[in-house]
């Protein structure tokens, strides 16, 4: 009884642990998210000024796994090459063990004046960044308020034989501590909380140090699975997940080849076991980096063999960049996601110039695989908007949650253009196609004029949806009201030749209208997905166009 009792207390302490964490990391990265990749981008050049980038960023986010994600976005986008990625993942390793660095000194008792100090940033400081770095301080609070309860929960760890029974196993083998380390950092998304745990048994006697150092450099490792095991994207963002494990993979063989070494270096140096274990996850850190930095060069050809870029996939409804390891990072995953909403724009790109060119040679082999492309646009948009569905709403700042509206307002019109595509301008090709109409010379020429303003307003829209420029949306939105004009001046042309034109004419005239109302209705949506939601953020879109006055007659 006295075993599980310990056990609850002892998991719920590390669930406290966890949390902590996870407070620290999402206030960081809602107060500066944003800013820290473009900060990465812009001063991402050589190894050394990677590594720096790297160090510093992940001793802000305190994740070395976000940082990671980033790395691997820029990557993916071509912003940035294979040697300065490792590099910075090399410095991101570092900067994750400066916050146990912090934490081995005695700060217990500042647990309270930071958890105070939060909770008033927190409720005093409304949709700002203040708020967010409430939640770093309330989660930094946590933190040390865990590992002083870890430190009271050990202390009478001998009277529990149950308990001596499971650590004699971990730390009985080392290679077994590795693993069981391993795993629970691959669990946790951490390699702190576990060398934070670790740290709290080294400094209670229930590990020994040899132990600590099979525990640490499993955490180390642990971490590093993360992103080789969840991610999905393009060869350029999974050699830097690859790279960083095979990394820490010869520094942990490193590590326990020379542990006697090691072990008696730090008792040497370090008579606190705390201080001892945050050195040795530092130093075990920083050596890989400086063995591995002259490295990357040969390291990043390699890769490039293992993982060389391939051409797309010709399941053209297969998503790209949907990389199930950065919904933990909102910034990012909302990022993939309009990558992925720029894939619909060419599919539908592509369906609409195919429907303009059978116009023009009745290839019905052209039309039918156009038709089965929306089933391709459907999948995509599916995909997408499962994927946002997985972001945690209480992790997104004011800027992502509309940027999550926007792309989702994005998606979910450009399927509906294409399902107008689809059932609706598909057929009144295809009845022009198989009942051999032909339009006037005039007609032929302003239908294909009509096409190719759909298609720029296309291309448009998407332009619109990556730069958000209120201008462009000013103009796009404006189009709107062109269509509205010409769908009424061919509505009055057609009826007045009603009288005056032959029954097949009649039937010609009448598909050239439907097919503009069509076309008309898909641009409806191009405006609704791409220019409304920038016009709205910026007031310059009017809830209704009705009349305040309920339009009285005069």
């Amino acid at each position: 009884m006295a075993t599980t009792s310990l056990l609850v207390d002892l998991a719920g302490t590390v669930a406290l642990l966890l949390w902590g964490i996870h407070m620290v990391q999402t206030g960081i990265q809602r107060a500066f998210g944003s800013s820290l990749r473009r900060v990465m981008a812009a001063w991402v050049g050589g190894r050394l000024p990677a590594f720096a980038t790297g160090l510093g960023i992940t001793a802000a986010l305190q994740s070395s796994t976000a940082t990671g994600l980033m790395v691997a976005s820029l990557a993916a986008d071509g912003l940035i090459a294979t040697v300065p990625a490792l590099a910075v993942m090399l410095g991101a390793n570092v900067g994750s063990t400066l916050i146990v660095q912090l934490l081995a000194f005695d700060v217990r008792h500042l647990a309270p004046f930071a958890i105070l100090v939060g909770v008033v940033m927190f409720r005093t400081g409304g949709i700002t960044r203040t708020r967010d770095l409430g939640r770093v301080a309330i989660g930094l609070g946590l933190l040390m308020l865990s590992l002083s309860r870890l430190v009271a929960i050990l202390t009478p760890h001998d009277d529990v034989a149950g308990l001596r029974v499971l650590i004699d196993v971990v730390v009985g083998d080392p290679i077994v501590g590795v693993l069981v380390a391993a795993i629970g950092a691959w669990l946790a998304h951490s390699s702190a909380a576990v060398v934070l745990l670790v740290m709290s048994f080294a400094v209670q006697g229930v590990v020994p140090l040899d132990a600590a150092i099979a525990l640490v450099v499993g955490a180390n490792l642990g971490t590093a699975l993360n992103p080789v095991i969840e991610g999905r994207g393009e060869p350029a963002g999974r050699r830097v997940a690859v790279g960083n494990l095979a990394v820490r993979i010869l520094a942990a063989i490193a590590a326990i080849a020379g542990a006697p070494i090691v072990i008696a270096a730090m008792r040497r140096f370090d008579g606190d076991p705390a201080r001892a274990v945050a050195d040795f996850h530092t130093a075990f850190n920083l050596a890989a980096a400086l063995v591995a930095l002259p490295l990357l060069t040969p390291a990043a050809r390699l890769l490039h063999r293992l993982l060389p870029d391939h051409a797309e996939a010709a399941d053209r409804s297969r998503p790209l960049y949907l990389d199930p390891a950065a919904t933990t990072v909102p910034a990012l995953a909302i990022g993939h996601a309009a990558r992925e909403a720029l894939r619909m724009v060419d599919l539908l790109e592509e369906m609409v110039a195919a429907m303009r060119r059978a116009l023009d040679d009745g290839d019905r082999v052209r039309l039918a695989a156009a038709i089965r492309l929306d089933d391709a646009l459907d999948r995509l948009n599916g995909a997408i908007k499962t994927y946002l569905s997985r972001l945690d709403p209480d992790g997104l700042s004011a800027p992502e949650e509309a940027r999550l509206a926007a792309v989702l307002a994005f998606v979910i019109n450009l399927e509906h253009a294409g399902d107008i595509v689809h059932r609706d301008v598909a057929a009144g090709v295809g009845k022009y196609v198989e009942r051999g109409f032909s339009f006037s010379h005039e007609g032929e020429a302003e239908m294909q004029a009509v096409f190719d303003r759909v298609l720029a307003n296309l291309r448009a829209a998407a332009s619109i949806f990556v730069t958000e420029n209120v201008a462009a949306a000013r103009l796009l939105a404006g189009e709107k009201q062109v269509f509205r004009n010409l769908e009424t001046r061919l509505q009055a042309i057609h009826f007045s030749r009603l009288r005056e034109t032959p029954d097949g004419a009649r039937d010609a005239g009448a598909l050239h209208l439907d097919l503009v109302r069509d076309l008309k209705r898909l641009n409806d949506h191009l405006v609704a997905g791409a220019a409304y939601p920038v016009l709205e953020r910026g007031g310059d879109l009017m809830a209704t166009r009705l009349r305040q006055d309920g339009g009285a007659r005069r």
